[in-house]
């Protein structure tokens, strides 16, 4: 006898059946992350309350109050090893912007270089012509998230060049600002470092409000002294400094106003509730103008000296492990890698990058490290600035530090291990790694097709020497490395 076929209904519970109770559906792609990136001015690697090392106390201002960064550090983590890509600020930005080093965009200083020109026949070498537009061929971060759909946004210090920042991707901003701000001013701290905050609190709450990603770029701007802070600030920290501590009065008032309006942006991602969808990224152009605003490191802006070049490096995000103190080494040109890695861009990142994602790192795997296509880095500062022994580059790699003096083509040597301070010159002791080190300096510029220092030909041996730019950064003689 020939079996029925069973009816459809049943059949159609026998099938849902089959189906587990507890199947999970399906999940949906998280949202991609918001980015808030603030760019300090001249901030030393320990100018801030927090440490920047763990393992060295002394790695923090005593005199500082910055709680706004202190939060930021303890629900992120902060970089015991980190590299502005210049001493001075244009290629510093322009390295953020590109992921691409001073030395390979040709800005490796600020402007012109016309003032290089002074006292030119008391100088031994030429220094190259700097590029003072950052190319509007290059990528940017802006221009890339654009293209991902975010929404972008740049207010403060530009510095880059003279073009509007939104040829570079970023539709909103307060123009191409240099150190005088969109007012003029000869100072415009305290108060643009209010006004840009608010700026960018309102850009965020209307792409919040419209349902888009953002990058949002806040960068301070510089100050020429106490008065750059606000007068109660600065009484206050005047009030508490101890003996010993005055003369970084003026740098922490201002850096106390900093964190006040970082503080605010802080406090606008909580209001929104985006906090925990939004990489917030802190670092610096460059370290402090003097030698006792980079303490316990040596020199400060303008020199390839560690308080010329060691910035803070502060992040807070998904994925970001709370309280890490990250020892691995990491530089500017870092940033737009780990950007794109964040917001999961799939489409291949600009050809030329020198940097790797910072993202393996920033988990918390104490084996993650950090994929370049080069162990070393290399800040190649070919000009006269600030440092009496003129235009230098420096190579890092591992725990060892080279300095190359381009006058005298000298080589200096340090382990920042054992001596961070770089008190101690292991040239003459380790001729053969020195030199191993230079060649390998070489090789780098060579590849980027860098502009070197050239002999000048109307160097006059009796000629005044060229001094620093400015009388209130450190001096340090080559024969005292």
């Amino acid at each position: 006898m020939k079996r029925s076929s069973p009816p459809l209904w049943l059949a159609f519970l026998s099938a849902a059946a089959a189906i587990p109770l507890h199947a999970a559906p399906p999940t949906a792609a998280p949202p991609p992350p918001n980015f808030l990136v603030i760019f300090g001015e001249a901030q030393g690697w320990a100018s801030t309350s927090v440490p920047m090392d763990a393992a060295m106390p002394d790695s923090r201002n005593p005199l500082a109050h910055t709680p706004a960064l202190e939060r930021l550090a303890r629900e992120g983590a902060r970089f015991a090893q980190f590299y502005a890509a210049s001493p001075r600020c244009t290629p510093t930005r322009a390295a953020l912007f590109t992921g691409k080093s001073p030395a390979a965009l040709h800005m490796t200083f600020v402007g012109d270089s016309k003032k290089d020109d002074l006292n030119a026949a008391g100088r031994r070498v030429i220094t190259p012509a700097n590029v003072a537009e950052l190319p509007e061929s290059e990528v940017t971060t802006a221009k890339l998230l654009k293209k991902a759909g975010y929404a972008t946004a740049h207010f403060g210090k530009w510095h880059v060049g003279k073009a509007n920042p939104a040829r570079h991707g970023f539709d909103e901003n307060d123009g191409a600002n240099t150190n005088l701000g969109p007012d003029g001013s000869e100072e415009p701290n305290p108060k643009q470092a209010f006004e840009i905050t608010r700026k960018g609190m309102d850009f965020m709450t209307r792409q919040v409000k419209e349902g888009r990603p953002f990058l949002l770029q806040v960068s301070h701007y510089a100050g020429n002294g106490g008065t750059a802070a606000r007068p109660e600030v600065y009484a206050e920290v005047r009030r508490r400094a101890k003996p010993g501590e005055e003369k970084r009065v003026e740098a922490t008032a201002m850096t106390e106003d900093m964190d006040a309006a970082i503080g605010q942006l802080l406090a606008k991602l909580d209001d929104l509730g985006i906090a925990k969808n939004t990489v917030v990224i802190y670092t610096a152009d460059h370290g402090g103008k003097g030698r006792f605003d980079n303490l316990p490191l040596h020199a400060g802006k303008g020199t390839v000296m560690e308080g010329g070049i060691r910035v803070p490096l502060v992040m807070r995000g998904p994925g970001i492990q709370a309280g890490l103190c990250a020892t691995a080494r990491a530089t500017t040109v870092d940033l737009l890698p780990t950007i794109a890695a964040f917001a999961r861009i799939r489409d291949p990142l600009p050809p030329g990058l020198e940097g790797g994602s910072l993202v393996p790192v920033l988990g918390g795997d104490p084996k993650a490290t950090v994929r370049r296509e080069r162990a070393e880095f290399v800040i190649h500062f070919p000009h006269y600035d600030k440092d009496a022994a003129g235009p230098a580059s420096a190579l890092l790699l591992g725990d060892e530090k080279l300095i190359r003096n381009f006058e005298s083509g000298s080589l200096h040597l340090y382990d920042l291990a054992r001596d961070r301070g770089e008190n101690q010159d292991l040239a003459a002791q380790k001729p053969e790694r020195a030199a191993e080190l230079d060649r390998r300096m070489s090789a780098y510029l060579q590849s980027v097709h860098a502009q070197m220092p050239a002999p000048n030909p109307a160097f006059d041996p009796n000629a005044p020497a060229p001094g620093i730019r400015k009388k209130d950064n450190h001096k340090k003689k080559e024969n005292a490395r």
